[in-house]
């Protein structure tokens, strides 16, 4: 097998399929100024050389990993950037995701056995994963998506006490449970829509959200796949319902401002 060596250079689109991303996107990272490709003196066409393909799969960990594009072109411009110490905190944090699903998909196991009234499941384990680390995750993707408002969220979540911090999370768990039973009532009944007003206040531990965050998060619950995981091992139609439910919640919020 041949190895990436120092003269290799590679097209668009031979490195978008390598690297499993479209050619639109290598474009799109030109014109902002994330990955610059060289020019072939010969024609003009872009072209990718070592740098440039190991830069592409530090993009590609940080933005697996929850970072903006302007967050990851500000570190990899850092003067101070180290490619092998960034590799070792990648592999880190790639370890403890790894952990992180094994206990989802452990969770789930159990959960599909529960339903299928195989073993007996007490509702504390339903709700495993649910913990201050994950919904820290959680609250910091939501974030990302969002802007300014990660580092009020980390302020606000370092100034909780621990016993705070426990309570925060048993008050989630709790709103999750409420949403659970208020499914066969659907999503637009008095018991969830208290239950998404109970969920729209918890979310004010970490900040203040908008309409908008509302149903953002509401979509990330179903579109996100680490987010669904762990939607979809309390309940395989939760996340569908809750979005339902904050839609609902919304145009409520909305009409009354």
């Amino acid at each position: 097998m041949c190895g990436m060596d120092t003269e290799t250079r590679y097209t668009v689109k031979q490195l978008a399929r390598i690297a499993g991303v479209s050619a639109r996107t290598l474009h799109y990272y030109d014109e902002i100024g994330l990955l610059r490709p060289e020019r072939n003196p010969y024609n003009g066409y872009r072209q990718y050389g070592r740098t440039a393909v190991l830069r592409l799969q530090q993009i590609l960990f940080l933005r697996e990993l929850g970072l903006s594009l302007d967050e990851i072109r500000s570190l990899l411009d850092r003067p101070d950037f180290d490619l092998l110490q960034a590799l070792e905190r990648h592999r880190q944090a790639l370890r403890g995701r790894m952990q992180r699903l094994e206990k989802l998909v452990h969770t789930v196991e159990q959960t599909i056995q529960y339903l299928k009234g195989n073993i007996e499941m007490e509702t504390k384990q339903l709700f495993e994963g649910l913990s201050e680390e994950k919904q820290a995750e959680y609250e910091q993707e939501a974030l990302r998506r969002w802007g300014e408002k990660a580092r009020e969220s980390q302020q606000r979540w370092k100034r909780y006490t621990a016993e705070e911090k426990q309570r925060i999370g048993e008050e989630g768990e709790a709103v999750y449970r409420d949403l659970l039973a208020a499914m066969p009532l659907g999503p637009a009944s008095p018991a969830a829509q208290h239950a998404v007003a109970r969920w729209h206040q918890h979310i004010r531990y970490f900040y203040e959200p908008t309409p908008e965050i509302l149903l953002g998060l509401a979509n990330a619950y179903n579109d996100d796949p680490d987010f669904n995981a762990t939607f979809v091992r309390i309940h395989p139609d939760l996340a569908g319902f809750m979005r339902q439910a904050v839609q609902i919640y919304v145009e409520k919020l909305n009409a009354a401002g």
